[in-house]
């Protein structure tokens, strides 16, 4: 059911095209599977079926109709909307804001769409038309963007709220943050968002041959993978104006490039996704984990080099960052390039000094939680220069919950919260649904496939996706978490029949007295007998554990055990 597929991922995703991509993926961290083995690749599934009905599709679906378009209504409400900023945030909400029928104009600073999804991650990742497309979708809505619109300059922030109904800030945090060591002011020392900014808008940036990089989070890896593909020689206007020329391991060989990644942390401390770390190693990237940066070595006014300390520890005893060095272990990397990726902040100059908003210690806009509203009536905001840098997918959550506020705020209802839906399930339907195994199906991760390290050069897009029968095959592993076996302990004879067929034992008969006596247990026993007394057994499940294979179901003699299934109806950005 594939054109299902796709609108299950689309519909509460603006730009499910773009994360199928370059997600890092949370629910995969909170996938069940991954008790039993390794959790379902879903980014990659979402990007299959993306791939299939989404805008990048040979013949997309009816996009419109997916997200309950009702057709031509940007506007009728009257109202007027503006966004500041085309990044993730700020096109989601816009995106929202346009199917609740209202007016909105983006204004972006820059000469492109997509914010840091344009600006910050590598095209070997995110291929640009993809990004365009997505965007050309959203102003099919008829949502405005003026690009090279900088607020404070084209455009003053006050004339921006007088001019509009409300107001929603996306910006970003477009500021990278350095380092104040010694060293720090030399030629050749960047910040990350500086270097991949120029990259990706094509400028010419002088690299020299080796290129050291501060920092240990998936920044640090786009902008080791993205130098040692950079040949430092383009400019604007060349027919590949990125100049991606060679991927890390060809350019060591050829001794044309050498990219080293130092960070504080060690291999299991390094805030990257592990498929990022994998692909610098693949590419060869060298890392040199636990050392910092203790100061910056120059001459001639240029960077040579970085001097480092081994790290003793990178956080203290409450696990809060604060890293310690060792003494006397100073060591020098040479380098003709220093690039620290170590963390953004937000510039909110172009507010000018006026702005009646105020910001937290953190140098972040104050919100009024839930609502994503400033301390100006009106004004609301979200992504980064809300909450700090963070994932893409928080940032389009963000935008649609605020456009909710918003639609609110301009004297609109709120949509109706989402309800739970329960439904008994046909045993024998549900057993032998496709890929169904009793065992659990113990069939590890399949992760898409990746272009051959000899072939990727230039932007060639890395990460491929699946063909059909291994996207079939990787789906077969979900453990259906909707569905799940209740007991009916009216029903149940304590005969054991579930535990003795349960392939997981998962399930175990326990006398009452044995288990803790905690409130809630008291109250299960008062509900049950009346008293709350403890005699009997009881049955104790790990949820942990269950497959959802249905066995203890079709074996209970006194049907005590049903599979049913739970669903959620409704607008689901709420979650």
């Amino acid at each position: 059911q594939f054109d299902r597929a796709y609108a299950e991922a689309r519909r509460p995703n603006p730009l499910a095209s773009i994360c199928g991509r370059i997600c890092a993926h949370p629910c995969e961290s909170a996938c069940r599977r991954k008790e039993i083995d390794e959790p379902i690749s879903i980014r990659a599934l979402k990007r299959f079926v993306t791939t299939q009905f989404g805008v990048e599709a040979p013949r997309p679906t009816d996009i419109r109709a997916v997200v309950d378009h009702p057709g031509s209504i940007a506007g009728q409400s009257g109202k007027h909307v503006a966004v500041i900023g085309a990044g993730p945030a700020g096109l989601s909400c816009a995106h929202d804001l346009a199917l609740l029928g209202h007016r909105v104009t983006i204004y972006e600073a820059a000469p492109v769409p997509g914010g840091m999804l344009y600006l910050g991650i590598p095209e070997y990742r995110l291929p640009r038309e993809l990004l365009l497309q997505e965007v050309r979708f959203i102003e099919s809505l008829g949502v405005t963007i003026l690009l090279n619109t900088r607020i404070g300059q084209e455009i003053e922030f006050e004339q921006l709220v007088r001019d509009h109904d409300a107001v929603f800030i996306g910006a970003g945090c477009m500021k990278g943050r350095g380092l104040t060591i010694e060293g720090h002011q030399l030629d050749g020392v960047l910040k990350a968002v500086d270097f991949l900014l120029n990259v990706n808008l094509g400028y010419q940036v002088n690299l020299g041959e080796r290129v050291v990089v501060i920092g240990g989070g998936n920044v640090a890896f786009d902008v080791a993978r993205s130098a040692a593909r950079y040949g430092g020689t383009s400019t604007p206007g060349e027919p590949d104006h990125h100049a991606m020329m060679d991927v890390a391991r060809l350019a060591a060989r050829s001794g044309a490039r050498q990219v080293t990644l130092v960070s504080l942390e060690r291999e299991a401390e390094l805030p990257a996704d592990p498929e990022e770390i994998g692909a610098g190693r693949d590419e060869g990237i060298e890392l040199l984990l636990g050392r910092g940066p203790n100061r910056i070595v120059g001459a001639n006014g240029r960077v040579s080099g970085l001097e480092t300390l081994d790290v003793a520890s990178v956080f203290d005893e409450r696990g809060r960052f604060a890293p310690t060095f060792v003494e006397n272990s100073q060591r020098v990397i040479e380098a003709d390039t220093i690039i620290m990726a170590i963390g953004q902040q937000a510039d909110f100059s172009f507010l000018g000094e006026r702005h009646r908003i105020e910001l937290t210690g953190r140098g972040l806009f104050k919100l009024q939680t839930p609502s994503y509203s400033t301390t100006r009536p009106g004004v609301y905001a979200g992504g980064d220069i809300a909450f700090g840098p963070r994932i893409a997918i928080e940032a389009v959550a963000d935008g649609r919950r605020a456009a909710l506020e918003i639609h609110q705020y301009l004297g609109f209802p709120q949509r109706e919260d989402q309800s739970i839906e329960i439904q008994p399930l046909e045993l024998p339907k549900y057993q032998l649904a496709e890929g169904r195994r009793s065992d659990g199906g113990r069939a590890l991760r399949l992760d898409p496939p990746v272009v051959p390290l000899d072939r990727r050069v230039g932007i060639t897009e890395v990460e491929l996706t699946y063909d059909t029968p291994d996207a079939c095959q990787e789906s077969t592993r979900c453990l259906h978490c909707w569905v799940a076996p209740v007991f009916d302990s009216d029903r149940c004879v304590l005969c054991g029949g579930c535990v003795d067929v349960c392939p997981e034992a998962c399930l175990k008969i326990v006398p009452l007295d044995q288990l803790e006596r905690t409130e809630r247990l008291a109250q299960l026993l008062r509900a049950r007998y009346g008293d709350g007394r403890a005699e009997g057994s009881a049955i104790i499940k790990d949820e942990t554990a269950c497959i959802r294979c249905g066995l203890c179901a079709e074996r209970c003699p006194a049907d005590a055990i049903t599979m049913q299934s739970f669903t959620t109806q409704g607008d689901l950005i709420h979650d």
